[in-house]
């Protein structure tokens, strides 16, 4: 590997350090893309357009790295139909629906931080397995399962609060990564289908999905005996405060 090519890696050198620095990761992206293609050999604008004049900027028939982030964007812009939720979710929030999202998990005796984690990842994975793409940590995590494992909490410190939001997380990331895989419709089975028929190799998005069960059925064993855990850890933490 030459210079040339550890330079076109200056890309993820930028996002690991701006993500360490936790600068906004939008910038971060941006940036990344901007440098890596520069360093490629990409101009900065495509020749069509008002820049062509400028052959410092401009290649005639190449794809400038600008306007390939523009067209990238404009073909997922379904993506962000989520915000259209948050004025929702919001109002729903002043209104309550964190107070009785706590209320409700009050009444039911059985129910503990961990096993609460178990059921919402097993939702999720079900939900990645039938396509139906959520956007859990602003839709589900914040205004229902953090207050709801919080009301099912034994203790309200701010050590246990931290962990409680970590499982979230957790559970969240957990289902939703591992679950969507179940489905050959989801766009992240497709893309490896796609890029595994460029490289030559000749496999089917059933055996794609087939090869991903074992992997979805130890995600949650794993998790059920990290929540498991967590229970103890909370119960622990309770009584050292009592």
């Amino acid at each position: 590997m030459n210079i040339q090519d550890l330079l076109k890696l200056a890309g993820v050198a930028i996002v690991v350090v701006g993500l360490a620095l936790r600068l906004r990761t939008t910038l971060v992206v941006v940036v990344a893309a901007l440098v890596t293609g520069l360093v490629a050999g990409l101009p900065l604008f495509s020749h069509e357009g008002f820049f062509q004049h400028l052959p410092y900027l401009t290649k005639p028939g190449q794809a400038g790295v600008i306007n390939t982030l523009g067209k990238a964007f404009a073909d997922n812009r379904l993506i962000t139909l989520f915000i259209i939720t948050l004025p929702a979710i919001g109002l729903a929030e002043r209104y309550g629906l964190q107070e009785q999202s706590a209320n409700l998990i009050r009444k039911i005796r059985a129910a503990t931080v961990g096993r609460l984690q178990i059921v919402y990842q097993i939702f999720r994975v079900l939900h990645g397995f039938m396509g139906i793409r959520l956007n859990g940590h602003p839709s589900f995590v914040r205004p229902l399962i953090f207050p709801m494992s919080a009301g099912a909490a034994q203790s309200s410190d701010t050590d246990s609060i931290e962990k409680i939001k970590a499982a979230n997380a957790a559970a969240e990331n957990y289902g939703n990564f591992y679950g969507q895989n179940l489905s050959p419709a989801q766009a992240g089975v497709l893309l490896v289908y796609g890029v595994m028929q460029g490289l030559g190799l000749m496999v089917s998005v059933g055996d794609l999905v087939l090869y991903t069960i074992p992997i979805v059925a130890a995600s949650i064993i794993l998790a059920v005996i990290q929540f498991i855990r967590l229970d103890r850890a909370l119960g622990k933490m309770a009584e050292a405060k009592r």
